[in-house]
């Protein structure tokens, strides 16, 4: 029987994951995964009855025909997420962890699943899936000193920074190759100190968010504000850590952050503001493509005659 881990390729999916494989470190397994907003990926796995599936960080109900197709044909699934997920199946074969609330990541349920086994990569998650104040609290309460609550924080946007992008070819590394590196690692702390692949995000990341800081807003108010980045690689790669940086920057402003991509079309990050985060799912539902969660959500395929109306529906949306 074959074991199949299908994750995100963002931060969220990499500490679900890692942690996971480090209870089975032994266990051969088949990755399946992609670019952050790659999130069908059920349909590319193919198994035979009894296998396993493992499924981290990708919405259920935007991967609910692969997953029924899966059950069909006798894999046992474990779900884990926090998307929006639908009405989730009944099935003897399949066991779900979904929640959705604003301050819970996938890395947090199967943290919660391991009874905190691998803590400190589930508090590295949160940060990295902008969790800033739970990430904090989590710290706390584990007794890491502020300068070390500090490296996870950074960890986690690197981590979520390497996701982005329009393809594979837009990343540092490809999701599957930045786990290998991860994989050695019990302590995130020691793979900060440690990992030359650590140092090339570091630096990256730092040169990326430098362009980024010198855009000026499409539509801005005290209540909202859109960003229209180039078409360049460097701002496929920052879309979703920009649109975090606006968020905490401006704790009272829904931010959306809209990005050209290889089809013609725009990439959009939507995030709702951390004073009152809901409602970023609700917006991106009403377009094609859309999706997410309440405090975070995005449209992964946005057509140019739609840009107007989407900017009108995040202004009304959020402003209104």
């Amino acid at each position: 029987m074959s074991h199949y881990y299908v994750f995100n390729g963002d931060a969220d999916g990499l500490c679900a994951l890692h942690q996971l494989r480090l209870v089975e470190p032994a266990a051969a397994a088949n990755l399946i995964t992609g670019v952050k907003r790659d999130i069908k990926l059920l349909d590319r796995v193919n198994v035979s009855e009894g296998d396993r599936v493992t499924v981290l960080d990708i919405s259920l109900d935007s991967n609910r025909k692969g997953l029924m197709r899966l059950l069909e044909e006798g894999a046992m699934i474990e779900y884990f997420d926090h998307h929006h997920a639908g009405e989730i199946p009944q099935h003897a074969n399949l066991i779900t962890h979904i929640n959705l609330a604003a301050d819970v990541c996938t890395s947090l349920l199967v943290d919660e699943y391991l009874a905190g086994r691998f803590h400190l990569w589930a508090i590295t998650a949160a940060f990295g899936d902008n969790l800033i104040q739970k990430g904090r609290s989590l710290a706390k309460s584990a007794g890491l000193a502020d300068s070390d609550a500090d490296k996870l924080s950074h960890l986690g946007e690197y981590l979520n920074y390497n996701g982005y992008g329009d393809s594979l070819q837009d990343l540092h590394f490809h999701p599957a190759e930045l786990y290998e590196a991860i994989k050695p690692y019990k302590n995130p702390l020691d793979f900060v100190a440690n990992s030359s692949a650590f140092a090339k995000l570091a630096a990256g990341f730092k040169e990326d968010m430098g362009h980024a800081n010198l855009l000026q807003p499409l539509s801005n108010d005290d209540h909202c504000a859109a960003y229209l980045l180039p078409n360049e690689p460097w701002a496929r790669r920052v879309t979703g850590n920009f649109a975090n940086k606006l968020a905490n920057e401006y704790p009272n402003r829904a931010h959306a952050v809209i990005t050209p991509n290889h089809t013609g079309n725009f990439t959009v990050s939507v995030r709702a503001s951390i004073a009152n985060p809901q409602g970023a799912d609700v917006l991106c539902l009403q377009f094609d493509t859309g999706g997410g969660r309440k405090a975070a959500a995005g449209i992964n395929q946005l057509p140019p005659g739609s840009l107007d109306d989407f900017v009108a529906r995040f202004k009304q949306h959020f402003c209104g």
